[in-house]
Parts: structure tokens; sequence; C-alpha cells
């Protein structure tokens, strides 16, 4: 479980091969602590969870959760102390599965495993209450199916007869990397002493955002928003026993996520959402219904940056209204906590949260903690000291020496906004022996480098010896609202500019050679890749991972067509936002040595930008190269895929901005 000691495998296949860990669930009694531990799996094309025990005290090494088997994961606790978790694994009842695939599971300390639910088609998430015999679950419903015996029996019909076809009727067809339908996710509220209640449906586009109140009598979620609605979602809150709806929230051009009920259950907190439109700027806070009135709350009136991405964690205490949430800030994502007189207070000095759980008492939290330098790790808070550097629990995860070190890099804008990036140095680097470098900017774009990441990670490159710049330009969480009013609308001007600016600065060091430097970008990075390219010949090379392109076109195709519209506007009215910044329009200005790269299953900015940008080049004759994934989505997840983009990418950068001579990786 734990990575390979080959320190003379490359650093790139190191990291494929890392264990990675998620998921941490704190029992009601605060003596058992357990998380999903993802490993490379055998043939080395995806990863194998488990479930594994953490000391809550730090003092015994972790280990292995007794008579849990390969492919466990997802854990939580009921209410008793029993552990429950998703997996696919075979029970004794497993006859006439009809493929239910993922299946819920509970493990009673000393007993054996026993499967407590199943539906057709599996289970996606579920989550507990937290003083009640309840669970509630996400599966899946045929339209026109009642229940999970007349869905099996129309599943069983659709496979009989060869039929893969969905019809979409007010929402998108895919999301991220995955199609949807054609059925469409449920709610399904469960008892010890009855059968699943079906509390309705969460919309095609549902994402198994769902809480029970502590007593197990409500049941609240989100349903997605409709084609015909696409910037507004509702916030359902229905009874658990029966189903019926007892209250809807919403709210024209904003979004719910997230919800969390307080200890007495009369109380929901969610986050809400509003994303960019033309005339607005995107914006996150806190609120809470009171569930008898309806009325809404502000919770987070005065605080600057964003609760997000993260869920919300509420004090276990009745009567108590302190909450803790996460959101970036200034490159970390830290720890926050507001008190019942609506006081926030900074608990965590650096590093990235994730996973929070709170005691029984609300005295300690317990997360998972990561860094640009530091992969997760389980850590345990104090619940209310600030700025605090957390205690580290003996757990899966670490990873050997990283081949380099990290510092910041600060600028000014033009405009006279402070700026900040990470900057990664390769072990070497000195004014006598000047590092290239590789500039990085971050996907989103409302995004932040401010935690780990497996999918596009800057250790590889400067194990080759390249120093990366991670820069936040403007749209970037964490710097406040103006850091996304500086942005709004202009998606290849000032957050280029502001690139550009931070570059500059980064040169302006010594062991940093400004006549070796390349950049390569993930999604929004990936766009401003293409910007780049368009707009400045400095650069030796330029990487363009799941790229926008086509600005026109990726709003008519992407899964996210309601949202992009709503900023660049229709096409055929207002024309100026996509003539200034889509890169296509400037393609004749490319000279740079391209190399896109692009999953054949990418929903979010679907492989026609990627091959309208390949196609462009090649006419204009542009040196290009396309690397291209079939099985992936918008990022490249397969273990042996990693370890072949990483050899590609340096491979090309080796050539274009060291001069050394071009390798084709072996395995293409």
């Amino acid at each position: 479980m734990t990575p390979s000691s080959n320190e003379t495998a490359p650093f790139h296949g190191q990291l494929a091969g890392h264990a990675r860990l998620s998921d941490l669930a704190l029992a009601p009694d605060g003596a058992r602590l357990v998380l999903t531990v993802y490993s490379v799996n055998g043939e080395g094309t995806g990863h194998d969870a488990t479930l594994w025990e953490i000391d809550p005290s730090g003092q015994d090494e972790s280990r292995l959760v007794a008579r849990s088997v390969e492919g466990d994961f997802d854990p939580a606790f009921a209410a008793d102390g029993t552990l429950l978790f998703l997996s696919d694994r075979q029970g004794p009842d497993s006859a006439g599965d009809d493929g239910t695939g993922t299946s819920l599971w509970a493990l009673s300390a000393g007993g054996e495993a026993k499967r407590i639910a199943r539906h057709p088609g599996g289970i996606s998430a579920f989550t507990v209450a937290a003083r009640a015999d309840a669970v509630a679950y996400t599966a899946g419903l045929l339209p026109g199916t009642a229940d999970t015996e007349s869905y099996a029996a129309f599943l069983r019909a659709r496979e009989d007869a060869r039929v893969t076809a969905a019809l979409y009727e007010e929402t998108t067809t895919g999301v991220w990397s995955a199609a949807l339908g054609p059925d469409e996710p449920h709610t399904f509220v469960l008892r010890s002493d009855g059968p699943a209640v079906n509390a309705g449906s969460q919309g095609l586009a549902g994402d198994a955002d769902v809480a029970l109140s502590p007593d197990g009598s409500l049941v609240a979620y989100t349903r997605a928003a409709t084609g015909r609605e696409p910037d507004t979602n509702t916030v359902v809150v229905a009874d658990a026993a029966t189903g019926v709806r007892r209250r809807a929230f919403s709210r024209p051009g904003h979004q719910y996520y997230r919800p969390a009920f307080t200890a007495d259950g009369s109380t929901l907190v969610c986050q809400r959402q509003r994303e960019e439109t033309y005339d607005t700027e995107w914006r996150v806070t806190l609120v809470a219904f009171d569930l008898n009135s309806g009325e809404e709350t502000d919770l987070l009136p005065e605080f600057d940056n964003w609760p997000w991405p993260g869920r919300a964690v509420l004090s276990p205490v009745p009567g108590d209204s302190t909450l803790w949430f996460t959101g970036d800030e200034r490159g970390h994502c830290p720890v926050f906590r507001r008190d019942t007189d609506g006081t926030v207070t900074r608990l965590t000095a650096s590093g990235a949260y994730t996973s929070l759980c709170v005691t029984p008492d609300g005295t300690a939290l317990y997360a998972l903690r990561s860094a640009i330098d530091s992969p997760p790790r389980v850590v345990r808070l104090e619940a209310a000291t600030p700025d605090q550097q957390p205690v580290f629990l003996r757990a899966p995860g670490a990873l050997h020496r990283l081949p380099g070190t990290l510092t910041e890099v600060r600028t000014q804008a033009e405009d006279g906004f402070p700026l900040r990036a990470w900057l990664v140095l390769p072990e070497g680097a000195s004014p006598e022996r000047p590092s290239p470098l590789l500039v990085v900017p971050h996907g989103g774009p409302q995004a932040s480098w401010s935690a780990w990441t497996w999918s596009w990670n800057p250790w590889p490159f400067a194990a080759r010896g390249y120093a990366v710049l991670l820069p936040d330009p403007a749209l970037s969480t964490g710097y406040g609202q103006r850091m996304q009013e500086r942005g709004r609308g202009q998606y290849g001007g000032q957050p280029y500019r502001d690139v550009i600016a931070l570059t500059d600065a980064a040169l302006a060091r010594a062991d940093l050679d400004a006549t070796r430097t390349a950049l390569a970008g993930w999604s929004y990075g990936g766009y401003l890749a293409n910007r780049a390219a368009t707009r400045t010949d400095r650069f030796k090379a330029i990487v363009s991972a799941a790229g926008m392109w086509n600005l026109e076109a990726l709003q008519a195709d992407t899964d996210m067509h309601a949202y992009f519209r709503k900023i660049f506007g229709d096409p055929r009215t207002r024309r100026e936002r996509y003539e200034a910044d889509s890169p296509h329009v400037d393609a004749a200005r490319v000279t740079t040595p391209v190399l896109v790269v692009h999953g054949g299953r990418d929903h979010r900015v679907p492989m026609g930008q990627a091959l309208s940008l390949h196609h462009d080049l090649q006419r204009l004759g542009v040196p290009v190269r396309f690397l291209h994934f079939p099985t992936e989505g918008h990022t490249v997840g397969a273990p042996n895929h990693i370890r072949v983009m990483y050899e590609t990418v340096l491979n090309f950068l080796d050539h274009h901005v060291l001069g050394r001579e071009w390798r084709r990786p072996a395995m293409l």
C-alpha cells in the first residue's frame, strides 16, 4: 500500500504508482478513524480501493480494516458505530444480482460484512443519520419506472434488445467525462425496519448531493438544473419515512450545493453559488434555511473569499451553531471556523484541507491535508486555535523526497493588483546553472494552485530539471471578489496579462534562464496556453491539454453550454467576446511548436476543440503533435496513461526547449 522505494524509476513513474488517500470518516464516539486508500491495480491500468484504520491518537501505525477486501471504498459510520461502505464484493445472497454492481455494506466490530442495500445498476453514494438508524443513498431509475423491480425488468429488456440509446428532454447529455442517462439518479432512504423509500429524483445531472437530519426524519437533496432553467437548481427537503416533499428552496440565477443539517435538525446549511454572467462575477457563500419559516440567511456576508469547494461541517452539539469550512486563500486552502456570533477565524497557517470530520464534543477536527509539495496526509487539528500547525497521524501515502524545493514569486499587475505564484525549483538551480522555466497556469478558471494534484503535477518536470511557475491570475480563487471582477468577461485578457507579469517576475531571478521557457496548461490552463501561442513567440514550446480553442464552437458543444453562453453571450447577436478571446481567430499568428493532449471522452472541453486546433496548426505549417487518449475524459487517470503522458510532454519540452533530439515514447 505504500509507494515503491525504487529511486531509480522516473519521478513521474513513482507518481503514477503512488497510493492515494480519500474519504476520511470518524466514528460517532470519536474512537475510530477510517479512510479509503487507492492503489494501482495489478495491470497498472486503474486503482483498487481498500479501507484503512487510522489511530486517532497518532500513536499506532495504520492498518487494513479487519475483514475489508479489495474494492471497499467510501466509508461512513452509522449511529451505533457500525462501519458502512460501498463495494462491488460478492456476498452469499449474490445469486440473481442481474448486474447489481456497487452495493452498500455494513461491518460491525468483530462481525462479518453484510450487504444492507443493493440496487439494479448499483449505488453511487450514501450518507447516514448521526443519531438514528437511517441511511440515504443515490441510485438510478429509468423514466417510467416506479420502483426497483420495474427498473430491473426494464434494464433486462433493454439489454436483451441491445439498446443503449438515451432520450434527453430537459438537460445536458454528459458531465465532465461521462455521458448521462438513460437512468436518472434518485434519493432513497433505508431503515432496518422496512424497504427503501424513494424520496424523489435528483435530475438527470444529479450528483448525489444528499443529507439526513440527525434524527433521520428528514432527507435533503439537490435537484439539478434543467435546460429550461440552466442556472437554477432546487434544494428539496422530504419526509424520510414517506418521501413526501416538505419544502423546496431555490433562487433564480443561483445554485445550492452540499446541504447539511444542524444538530437539532431545525436548519439546513448549504453552499450557494452565483455563476459568472455577462455582467456579474461569480460569488459563493454559505446560507442557512430555517425549515419552519423558510427564511434564508447569508452566514458569511463579510467573508471576501469563498467557502468552496468543500462541504461545511456543523457542530454535533445541539444548540451550538458553530461550523467549519475550507476555502482558498492566497495559495492555501485553510480551515475556517464560524462561531455562533458570525466571527470567522482561520485555523490553519498553511496547506490545503479536505474531508473534515469533527469530534463528538466539537473540540477537535480530523482532515486530509495536502500542499503543492505534499500529497494528502491525515491530520488532527484543535477546533478553535488560530493559525495552527496540524498534528500528522500515521497513515499510508507518504511520499519519498521531492526533487526540488518550493518558494513564491510576487509582483504587481499593471492595474496595481498584487499577484503571487508558487515556484518549484529543481535541485541544482543556481545563478551559475540557471534552470529552464515551465509556466503552468491552472484550470478552472475559478481555481487556485493551493493543493497537491495527481493529474498535472509540477514535480515530474522538476525531476527533469525544469523550474515550474504556478501562477494564480485574474479569476483565481482565494484573492477576494476583486480578483473575479478583474477577469470577468475576458478569459484571454487580464488573466493572460497576469500570467505574463508573473512570468517576467520569476525570470528576474538569476537562477532561471529566460532564454529557455515553455508554457503548459490543462483545461482553462490549456486555453491560456492556446492564447499565449497566438499572442507571443517568447516561449520555445506550448503544451495545450484539454484546452479551449474555438469558443463559439465550445459554447454549443460543452456540457456547460449554458454557463459559457451566459459569460460570452449569444454568438449570433453578441460576438465581441468571442472575437476578442477565441484563440482560433488568431491562428495565423502561431509560430511556436505545440503539443496537443486530449481525451476522447471529454464532455467539458469536447475533443472537437483539439481536432480543430490540430487541423488549424497543420494547415498553417506550425510544428504540432497530438497525443490522443481515446478512453480518457477531461483528465488522464489511468496510471499507465499518466506515465505515457508525462514521458511525451517531457520529451517534447526537452526537444524544443533544451535542443535535445526528439525521443518518441516507447509505448507510442
